[in-house]
């Protein structure tokens, strides 16, 4: 059929195939894919630049310093009218640029480590 005999399984077929090894080519090989390699660790580095760059497009940087006045997010909201926010607290000390120990006002020995992400600066209004 087509211009050859069927090969059918039950007919002999040779035991071994072999493959001629050519140095020249494995060569050839590995060295494309160790560029294929490098080329994929640039692309992931450009793209991560990319993401972050478009993440902070709309990301504010917010600094806080010690004594100012915020409120910290209430993490477990179970009902739609559970309150969001809870304080005022005051910033004590500095850990590291976005983690706080924060004190809050009217109770002073509540303490609690808090970081940015958890903020909402409190402003004075101005009339």
């Amino acid at each position: 059929m087509y211009g050859r005999s069927p090969v059918l399984p039950f007919d002999y077929q040779d035991a071994n195939v072999t493959i001629a090894y050519d140095s020249k080519h494995a060569k050839k090989l590995s060295q494309f894919l160790s560029k294929l390699n490098e080329q994929a660790k640039i692309n992931i580095i450009k793209n991560q630049e990319r993401y972050k760059q478009r993440y902070d497009v709309n990301r504010s940087d917010s600094s806080h310093n010690i004594g100012d006045l915020v409120l910290v997010k209430t993490l477990n909201i179970r009902y739609k009218f559970d309150v969001r926010y809870e304080g005022p607290f005051r910033i004590i000390q500095t850990i590291t640029p976005k983690t706080f120990i924060v004190q809050h006002v009217k109770k002073p020995t509540l303490y609690r480590q808090v970081t940015t992400d958890v903020l909402l600066p409190i402003f004075q209004r101005i009339y």
